[in-house]
């Protein structure tokens, strides 16, 4: 297992949890993804290292924006 810290930027309700998660779901090997909504902290949890831009591709497709570390 593997997994990976990110700061999501213009989550402002449930449904954007929900969105980025979903779209993060969907990239190959990605078993969990935790999103906490105040702080924009995502935690993906992998059975392999993912790439960092499929994360941020996944991110831009929900419609927020990675905050780069």
């Amino acid at each position: 297992m593997t997994t990976a810290e990110y700061t999501v930027s213009g989550m402002t309700c449930g449904h954007c949890v929900g969105s980025v998660k979903e779209e993060i779901g969907n990239i190959a090997g990605v078993t969990a993804v935790d999103v906490e909504l105040a702080s924009g902290r995502v935690v993906v949890t992998s059975d392999a290292p993912v790439s960092a831009a499929d994360v941020v591709a996944a991110v831009d497709e929900a419609g927020y924006t990675v905050v780069p570390s």
